[in-house]
């Protein structure tokens, strides 16, 4: 299941705080978002202690208990870790990737908060969450009659959270500056095959391996650190990243003139990444429209053009990056810059085409 309506991790605990308290609730999202971390947080921020099940590990009677005999009859005796007398959250994790008998048997937990003769305590709430299919995760078609026993929220990935969160969490100051300036990077929608790709949860692992390795750790040990947690274009690129940092050596000195694009064969990823950086300032600095540009701005876009011209003679394939389309063939910078560089520059222009 998607939709074109989602939210944020920051708008989350306001919407769950109304609508968790009166009905179940499922909340989709691409893996390594924090579904799970920001429930129990949300659970935390309520008093009540947070009980997870994940779907994927449970067996009907996990939920529906087994049969005990009492006065001669038999009854189901719901287990110890649902069967509680205070109120409490109750999170069913992986709830889409459960068996349908497993799926079937949480119909009257959700519905009528109720296992056997058993009944959640007044002040308890459901939450379930679960990946979508199309994000080549483990997940199973919901049945109709569990799909309309649910409030469904739909979780969207966003960096300025993330880092709102980073930066208090003893993140990784590596990790905190790239998504800065490359905050699209933060999640990659999930490959086909079996290779990490990057997810805010991946990033934080990354960070966990910086600081375990210290700030001295050679090139290859990062180049193996990122290549297993990273999608790999995210992977190259940060490592590029830290040649600037440890270099003192950016894209602002390139600009202003004190330093020139890398040339070396070397430094190929370097090359790269500060040709993605020089993209993404062109799209943040250059207004829509030309009768809007300041004075400084114009300035700043005539050196573009000799910077674009420059780094054609070292790279070709690298200014084409600069000037792409996005995948849908949507021009990412302003027309009437376009315009300039295909008069300035007819090479360039020629060469994409």
């Amino acid at each position: 299941m998607e939709s074109a309506i989602t939210v944020t991790p920051a708008a989350l605990p306001g919407i769950l705080l109304h609508l968790a308290v009166v009905r179940p609730v499922f909340l989709w999202g691409q893996p390594g978002i924090g579904k799970s971390s920001l429930v129990r947080q949300f659970a935390a921020a309520l008093g009540l202690e947070c009980v997870t099940l994940i779907g994927t590990q449970l067996a009907p009677e996990d939920l529906i208990g087994v049969p005990e005999l009492r006065g001669g009859r038999s009854r189901f005796a719901p287990p110890e870790s649902i069967a509680r007398d205070e109120p409490y959250c109750l999170f069913l994790d992986e709830l889409n990737s459960a068996s349908p008998e497993v799926q079937k048997a949480f119909y009257s937990l959700i519905l009528d908060r109720r296992v056997g003769d058993y009944e959640l305590p007044a002040g308890s709430i459901v939450i379930g969450a679960g990946n979508r299919t199309t994000d080549n995760a483990l997940a199973r078609p919901m049945a109709s009659a569990l799909v309309n026993r649910l409030i469904h929220v739909h979780l969207r990935a966003s960096a300025e959270d993330w880092l709102a969160w980073a930066r208090g969490a003893g993140v990784h100051e590596w990790v905190v500056d790239y998504l800065e300036q490359r905050p699209d990077h933060l999640w990659a929608k999930p490959p086909k095959g079996e290779e990490p790709f990057s997810t805010p949860r991946s990033w934080h692992m990354l960070s966990d391996a910086l600081h375990s390795f210290g700030a001295d750790l050679a090139d290859s040990v990062l180049q193996v650190l990122t290549s297993g947690t990273l999608s790999p274009t995210h992977a190259s690129a940060f490592c590029a990243y830290i040649k600037v940092v440890r270099h003192r050596y950016g894209l602002e000195a390139i600009v202003r003139g004190d330093a020139s694009w890398p040339r070396s064969p070397t430094d190929r990823d370097l090359l790269y990444f500060f040709a993605e950086a020089f993209r993404a300032r062109l799209m943040r600095d250059l207004p829509a429209g030309r009768e809007h540009a300041s004075p400084s701005v114009r300035r700043f876009a005539v050196r573009a053009k000799t910077l674009l011209v420059e780094l054609a003679e070292i790279s070709l394939e690298c200014a084409q990056l600069v000037i792409a389309a996005d995948d849908d063939g949507v021009p990412v910078l302003p027309a009437w810059f376009l315009v300039e560089v295909t008069r300035d520059l007819p090479r360039l222009v020629a060469a994409r085409a």
